[in-house]
């Protein structure tokens, strides 16, 4: 079963990143990209401006089996990316979007800087218990589309599965959905 948290602490964790310092711009940036386009914390970590399609809302991941895969870019989460852009990200000759507070800025150098910052977002937004780490807001996302009707097709295309059946696993998750299919046991008469 996927492991995932309520869309309710999804946007605690959001709004937990508070856009007064130029890291909390950033860290919002970044949850909104994992938790709105279910990115890998290794898709945000290679993210480069020059993937960034402004005029048609796009944005261009390459994800970890290296294809290459536009994502339409939702209003809030672009909104956030230009924020951080124009207000918070230092100016260097870097294409990377996402790059490291404090000098030398550097570019974020791996998933596990992306889970800390996640890790600081769910303490601050007091979300405690459950799945931790970037890749539950894969899961979550997945698990809301579910919920909400979309189906299994649409899913996998947004989370940018090559198989039908890695995107299976979240027909589990809508338990209200497999009741009302669910046929009875023959042995309960």
């Amino acid at each position: 079963m996927p492991r995932f948290i309520s869309p309710e602490a999804v946007e605690r964790i959001v709004t937990s990143c508070h856009d007064a310092t130029s890291t909390g711009i950033r860290d919002r940036a970044i949850i909104l990209l994992l938790a709105r386009l279910g990115l890998r914390a290794g898709d945000v970590c290679q993210l480069k401006l020059s993937d960034i399609d402004w005029a048609n809302a796009l944005l261009r991941v390459d994800g970890k089996s290296r294809r290459a895969a536009q994502l339409p870019l939702p209003q809030d989460a672009g909104d956030a990316l230009l924020a951080y852009i124009e207000q918070a990200r230092p100016v260097v000759p870097e294409d990377r979007v996402f790059l490291r507070s404090h000098a030398p800025f550097r570019p974020l150098a791996s998933s596990a800087e992306i889970a800390r910052i996640v890790a600081k977002a769910r303490d601050r937004a007091g979300v405690k218990g459950g799945p931790s780490g970037a890749h539950v807001f894969r899961h979550s996302l997945a698990t809301a589309m579910v919920r909400t009707g979309s189906s299994l097709e649409s899913i996998g295309a947004l989370l940018r599965h090559q198989s039908p059946a890695t995107t299976a696993i979240y027909a589990k998750v809508d338990v209200v959905m497999l009741a009302r299919v669910a046929q009875p046991w023959p042995g309960d008469a």
